[in-house]
């Protein structure tokens, strides 16, 4: 009997995005252990990682990093599957969507702040939909829609201007998404 062993060659991307990808996974538990008062607001703290490695490496970096985190998030949460993890890949994948489409606004008035609030609406706003056409199908959800919308315009400033902070600070690399 034979044995074949497989080996995977890396590249430096694949490196960069793993590494992102376990900050993203990080700042995912970290949020995950906050209490907060009402189930589904959260600060979203992995956001942060996203806008930064979109400003840096591109949507499809960013998009990578994200969907590694919410796969991987869930795995080490117990969530995998569950109807948690489809409500958190739902957001991640409309606040993708937005963000595909927000890095091509002009740069001069918008940047991470913008892109942060606006994935943070887009992020809710999948959340909300899915929920209302999975879990509770009943239009008295949207009654939370002002309450989901404060939190998403503050989490959004806030994970913003810490994204604009660190890509101030962190030595400058490729950055395909801001030329």
């Amino acid at each position: 009997m034979t044995h074949s062993v497989t080996r995977l060659t890396t590249t430096p991307e694949d490196h960069r995005i793993a590494q992102m990808a376990a900050a993203a996974i990080g700042l995912a538990l970290i949020d995950a252990a906050i209490p907060l008062p009402l189930p589904g607001i959260k600060p979203g703290l992995a956001n942060i990682v996203t806008l930064v490695v979109l400003a840096r490496f591109g949507w499809a970096t960013a998009a990578w990093v994200s969907g590694l985190r919410v796969v991987a998030g869930s795995l080490l949460l117990g969530q995998f599957m569950s109807p948690g993890f489809f409500m958190s890949l739902s957001g991640s994948l409309l606040s993708l969507i937005v963000l595909a489409f927000s890095v091509r606004l002009p740069g001069r008035w918008f940047g991470p702040v913008s892109w942060s609030i606006l994935a943070a609406f887009a992020h809710i706003g999948g959340q909300l939909l899915l929920a209302r056409l999975w879990l509770i199908p009943h239009n008295g959800l949207f009654y939370l829609v002002p309450l989901f919308s404060a939190a998403a315009l503050a989490f959004g400033i806030i994970n913003g201007l810490i994204a604009a902070h660190l890509l101030d600070e962190l030595p400058n690399g490729p950055s395909d998404a801001l030329r």
